[in-house]
């Protein structure tokens, strides 16, 4: 073997724009328009009187498939926009193409294929040579034309495989079944031979031994034999396993402007504990978390120590110190926002991080009143939210955090026809998180917040101090764009009178999302999210609980296609006042359809309810009503970016109030959830 927060119809509309207009422009001005590379906008080659130009065809007789592995493999293909000066050139281009598409052939599994390329109509085989007459008449199309070539591949029937083995390097012995299991390979006698299928059965080996604690491995690609007679092919794969490791002294470089010991801290290692590359991954992404990280690069040593251990080496560098920026953003249903903050992420030099962000935005009118024109603006119509955060990681070296946070805003929900409230408030929550390891995490604090709310049911001003408590886990690969593990959030916080709250109760709240990868490359990911929560201990008039501690569903995060917070149960004039408790949940599949582009088909489900526990009838038998539930479909396109998805979702309302629209598009960078 040789080897897609809001966006608009208008959005949508442009790409339809695109697509017509790549199709009757020029191609040079179709290339100005070709964003994610989808449209061929090559513009053909010109007649030159210093080269030769040249335009290459492909013909291939058996497997279409084939021919863009072809054009992967040729150089002549791919130096086409760079013509060569002479036909004595262009004819050496094409007959250093021969090996290169020989092997693209057996790449896919057909052994007895045959390439040849014709120049200017002259053909051109291994084992022939017309390299002078091919280049005379390359010649001829100097300062007249592009010179025709074709590249003609006949496939011929694809070879299979016959016998598939693992054997142990030293011995030659094939390893017990046991020992390797079939499932590893992926490989059985009767499928297709291609190279590309026994490179990555290779991969999977070192994979397996290196995650049964053998870092040493060693499999060299195998030397399969080919039996051109009967069409099939055997290959033996072998494999020096090396020994059974464990996970040894980790060394430390970097960083130069923090301490150390806080790096340690979020290396949760035990030397002599089984190696395994999750392991080592798990380390990278939890040393990531600190703010102050830039990079991290884990290497491993070439050879075990006297213990039978690994060395393991973490190189870490610092982000910039600074970070200074701002975004704005407008949505139909929202109106227009805009945001600008600060962060230091080594603030006092112990890796603190300091975030401080300031916001305005279009405050939605939920009084029954509308902006029908310029004069009706008002400035109690724009809202404002201040906020500030810090932490302080890894205190005296060890896995406690310190975490302070503080927030005030005026801002106003709902509008429509669905009602909403206003609030004004102002807060700080302090607390200490503990990790456990980089997956789980307890955190405990002390809230201190003051406020007033007012909606149909009357205004509420409120004191509220309580001990926030949150347990997080999560085993999830990659924050933004998760394709496997869960994540498991809960949150109770008590808001006791003896404290010094004005009203007393609990608020608890709970999520949970699950993702599973169908294939090894996670093009197919099915994602599921189901979120709880319930008001314990409140006063059995809901008007006496602060609206914005009420619970209400609808929109981002909870049911697409409807507006933020509208969804749960009526007071007044059929305005939205919230319930006791909350349920929602989302199922989605996450295809990719190239490396950049995907699409996302989705429904949610939920909706806030009067009783404690969330109960799905709307209606109590005495007619009353129970609560409000909710359904959307909907699919999202995105496009993949180095640092997450930029998704947008199209999601309609499957049973829709009076008042919704038909539909409701959203923009944000990441996932939903």
């Amino acid at each position: 073997m040789r080897g897609l927060r809001r966006s608009r119809t208008k959005v949508v509309l442009l790409g339809s724009v695109v697509v017509v207009g790549a199709a009757s422009v020029p191609a040079r001005l179709a290339s100005a328009f070709d964003f994610f590379g989808l449209f061929d906008t090559q513009a053909a080659p010109q007649p030159s009187p210093t080269t030769l130009p040249y335009k290459v065809d492909f013909e291939v007789k058996g497997d279409d498939a084939v021919e863009r592995a072809l054009e992967d493999a040729s150089n002549l293909y791919k130096l086409r926009e760079t013509p060569p000066p002479d036909g004595e050139s262009l004819v050496q281009r094409a007959t250093a193409d021969f090996r290169p598409l020989v092997d693209a052939m057996w790449g896919a599994g057909y052994y007895n294929g045959r390439v040849s390329v014709e120049v200017a109509g002259v053909p051109l085989e291994l084992g022939q040579d017309r390299r002078g007459a091919a280049a005379a008449a390359a010649s001829g199309y100097r300062n007249r034309g592009t010179v025709p070539i074709k590249v003609i591949a006949e496939t011929g029937p694809r070879f299979k495989l016959r016998d598939v083995s693992v054997v142990d390097q030293a011995t030659g012995r094939p390893f017990d079944p046991a020992t390797v299991p079939p499932r590893v390979l992926k490989l059985s006698p009767g499928d297709p031979a291609r190279a590309a299928d026994l490179r990555a059965a290779n991969a999977r080996l070192v994979d397996y031994f290196r995650n049964q604690s053998r870092p040493l491995v060693k499999a060299p690609l195998p030397q399969p034999v080919v039996d051109h007679a009967t069409e099939t092919v055997d290959v033996a794969f072998p494999v020096d396993p090396g020994p059974r490791a464990g996970i040894g002294e980790v060394s430390l470089s970097g960083p130069n402007t923090f301490d150390q010991a806080i790096v340690r801290s979020f290396i949760y290692l035990d030397r002599g504990e089984p190696y395994t590359p999750k392991a080592l991954d798990d380390t990278r992404k939890s040393i990531a978390q600190i703010p102050a990280v830039g990079s991290v690069r884990i290497r491993e040593g070439q050879h075990l120590d006297a213990a039978g251990n690994l060395p393991i080496f973490v190189d870490v560098t610092e982000r910039a110190r600074n970070l200074i920026g701002a975004s704005a953003g407008f949505s139909t249903l929202d109106g227009p926002t805009g945001r600008a903050y600060y962060e230091n992420r080594n603030l006092l030099g112990g890796a603190e991080r300091l975030r401080v962000e300031g916001a305005a935005f279009f405050a939605p009118r939920n009084d029954g009143t509308r902006i029908r024109k310029v004069g009706d603006f008002k400035a109690s119509d724009i809202g404002a939210r201040f906020s500030f955060s810090f932490l302080k990681p890894a205190l005296g070296g060890s896995h406690w955090d310190f975490l302070l946070d503080g927030l005030a805003e005026r801002n106003r929900t709902g509008g429509g026809r669905f009602g909403g409230y206003t609030v004004r408030d102002a807060g700080a929550t302090a607390g200490l998180r503990y990790r456990v390891d980089e997956t789980l995490s307890f955190q405990g604090g002390l809230k201190y917040e003051r406020g007033q709310t007012s909606d149909v049911l009357g205004q509420v001003n409120y004191q509220l101090i309580g001990t926030p408590l949150t347990v997080r886990y999560d085993t999830t690969d990659k924050p933004l764009d998760p394709s496997r593990g869960i994540r498991l959030t809960g949150t109770v916080t008590p808001y006791p009178t003896f404290l010094g709250s004005s009203v007393g109760f609990t608020r608890a709240n709970a999520s949970a999302s699950a993702y599973y990868a169908f294939d090894e490359d996670a093009r197919y990911i099915l994602a599921g999210r189901v979120g709880l929560g319930s008001l314990f201990g409140a006063p059995d008039d809901i008007s006496k609980i602060p609206s914005n501690y009420r619970f209400f569903a609808g929109g981002v995060g909870s049911i697409r296609g409807y507006r933020a917070q509208s969804v749960g149960p009526s007071g007044p004039f059929g305005f939205t006042v919230g319930g006791r408790s909350e349920f929602d949940a989302s199922l989605e599949a996450r295809i990719k359809v190239t490396d950049t582009i995907g699409i996302a088909p989705f429904v949610d489900a939920g909706g806030a309810y009067r009783d404690l526990v969330p109960r799905f009838s709307n209606r109590r038998g005495d007619g009353r009503e129970r609560g409000d539930t909710r359904a959307s479909a909907g699919l999202g396109l995105m496009y993949y970016t180095g640092i997450g998805p930029i998704r947008v979702d199209v999601a309609a309302p499957l049973n829709p109030r009076r008042g919704d629209r038909h539909l409701a598009l959203y923009v944000s960078i990441g996932q939903s959830f």
